[in-house]
């Protein structure tokens, strides 16, 4: 029995992905619902810094973490450069220790 996951797509996430084509957009979503179901084998994920993760979709990467069994997309960006920049990440972990301690409370 596969075991889904609650995803929560934030705002910064949804705007970059509402950004891109309608072909990129489909690809994105299908990503994300092999991912709900528990499906990480068939996407390509690499680890950031400690809980924070991206998508890698084609150039466009999405940083996310799993909190409480709950996936939190936070922010998409283009892939430029061979390292993913360090702002992303940065506020990727902000947003995780927030609802981290929201969730604590």
């Amino acid at each position: 029995m596969e075991q889904y996951r609650e995803v929560h797509l934030l705002d910064s996430a949804k705007e970059y992905i509402d950004g891109v084509s309608i072909p990129d957009q489909a690809t994105i979503a299908a990503h994300v619902a092999c991912m709900r179901s528990g499906d990480f084998e068939s996407v390509r994920t690499k680890q950031l810094r400690g809980s924070i993760r991206e998508l890698i979709v084609g150039h466009h990467r999405i940083t996310y973490f799993e909190f409480d069994s709950a996936l939190y997309f936070v922010r998409g960006f283009r892939k430029k450069t061979p390292k993913a920049p360090k702002s992303e990440i940065d506020y990727a972990e902000k947003v995780y220790k927030i609802i981290r301690n929201s969730i604590k409370l």
